[in-house]
């Protein structure tokens, strides 16, 4: 099914593309309108990047008013931008105005500040002073999310008024799944679902039928906290609290579905080693990438350089057992893939919250056990490879081995400990991956294979 979407939305490109060419905005808005309003954004995008902003923006206008709406907020901040560029004034107030307010926040906040001061020179004074104070939220604050559209209702209000009062309010709130009830003080009392008050009698009383145990989030809480309790107790939205726990707004979870993709690509650039970035691959320019990719290179590159140094000093032993440092890329590789392992695994227990920070002591002896069984095979493995096959000399074969096994067990244990650490000191986990690993166990690995083979070899 997804195949076929794919296929006839890609023909539907190319059929709207031979239209325009034409100027037959009539049949490619037809064709347009067949498709959900996700589809019709993704097909203006790819219009855009075919034929330019200005048959995009001809389009878009053919389009009708609610359509656009919907289509406007499913679009790229850079598309938005050039599209409003082009628009009058009356039509961006038009696109503005019917937009969900989380979304013409999120459209607000990529605008540059003379777009914006147009805008709210002609709101209302009530508007310029609820949009202001949304844009003043931090940056990945819940203030930040959230929309004030929701479904209000007062402690002594009955099933019935409340039933009334979503009829006259519902189509302008976000959801109406969820109700929330406040006190004369704005102060959050509680929360009742729909079904709840279509099931009860007119006259029963809110106060006998709503929950007092809610979870709420405060405005300044940060974004990644926020969904992690989303994914903890499965809410489709949540209220958003101020320090006096009065009621500011609500947070849904196609806004957290949003920031859960943001978080994970961010812990996935951090992983690999390159500064987090929100901007796709194609849209960021050469030296965007050269700045976001040099200063972990940079800094990789210096640990191997500690490495080499700490080699040189032991150009004496090599030279006398040259035969070890065939193996040494086999040792420091093994123990960079041991460490990534068990913090890759840390990393993920850490962002779903199956592993808190006073689990550190249940890791370690967990990690312990993992990391010398399997250093304890893969050293069997080796010894009798060195010996069978390689045809070297059982101390050489004891120096490898047991470094095989001391380099396992440490680099688990610091790849299940560190990102643990990183947690403790306000420091993003992801950032202990792959990378940061393999440069540690790099080093680990010399020091003790050396360290060993003086001891062993008696060098």
């Amino acid at each position: 099914m997804e195949f076929e979407l794919e296929k006839s939305t890609d023909e539907a490109i190319l059929q709207i593309v031979d239209l325009l060419r034409e100027k037959q905005y009539v049949r490619a808005r037809e064709i347009l309108l067949d498709f959900n309003t996700v589809d019709i954004a993704e097909i203006l995008e790819e219009l855009i990047a075919d034929l330019g902003i200005e048959k995009g923006i001809v389009i878009f206008r053919t389009l009708p008013k609610d359509v656009a709406v919907d289509v406007f907020s499913y679009l790229d901040s850079e598309e938005q931008l050039d599209i409003i560029n082009g628009m009058t004034d009356k039509e961006l107030h038009y696109i503005i105005d019917e937009l969900a307010f989380d979304d013409m926040i999120d459209v607000l906040e990529e605008l540059p500040a003379n777009i914006v001061d147009k805008i709210l020179e002609k709101s209302t004074k009530e508007e310029r002073k609820l949009i202001n104070t949304f844009l003043n939220y931090p940056e990945n604050s819940a203030g930040s999310l959230m929309t004030p559209e929701y479904i209000s209702l007062n402690t002594d209000m009955t099933v019935g008024d409340a039933l009334a009062h979503i009829k006259e309010e519902g189509m302008d709130s976000e959801t109406v799944y969820t109700c929330y009830v406040k006190d004369k003080g704005r102060k959050l009392f509680g929360i009742v679902s729909l079904r709840t008050l279509v099931i009860s009698d007119d006259d029963i009383p809110l106060q006998d039928i709503m929950h007092t145990d809610f979870v709420a989030v405060n405005v300044f809480d940060d974004q990644e906290n926020v969904s992690n309790i989303f994914k903890r107790y499965g809410f489709i939205a949540m209220p958003v609290v101020d320090k006096e726990n009065r009621l500011v707004g609500i947070i849904t979870v196609d806004d957290i579905l949003e920031i859960i993709e943001e978080e994970v690509t961010e812990d996935f650039q951090k992983m690999a080693g390159l500064t987090a970035s929100t901007e796709e691959y194609l849209d960021t320019s050469v030296f965007r990438h050269v700045r976001n990719r040099f200063p972990w290179l940079l800094f990789l590159m210096v640990s191997s350089m500690v490495t080499g140094l700490i080699i040189s000093r032991f150009e004496v032993l090599l030279a006398d057992v040259i035969v070890l440092v065939s193996y040494m890329p086999m040792l420091m590789g093994t123990g960079g893939n041991s460490g990534s392992q068990s913090a890759t695994l840390i990393i993920r227990g850490m962002a779903v919250g199956d592993i808190e920070l006073r689990d550190a002591p249940l890791v370690l002896w967990k990690e312990a056990r993992i990391s010398f069984t399997i250093g304890l095979a893969l050293s069997i493995l080796n010894f009798a490879k060195i010996l069978l096959l390689d045809g070297q000399s059982v101390l050489v074969g004891l120096t490898v081995c047991c470094s095989m096994l001391i380099v396992v067990t440490l680099a688990k244990i610091i790849g299940g400990l560190l990102p643990m650490l990183a947690k403790k000191l306000s420091i993003d986990p992801a950032l202990m991956a792959s990378p940061m690993i393999a440069s540690m166990t790099d080093m680990l690995s010399v020091i003790t294979y050396f360290s060993l083979a003086t001891l062993i070899l008696g060098l």
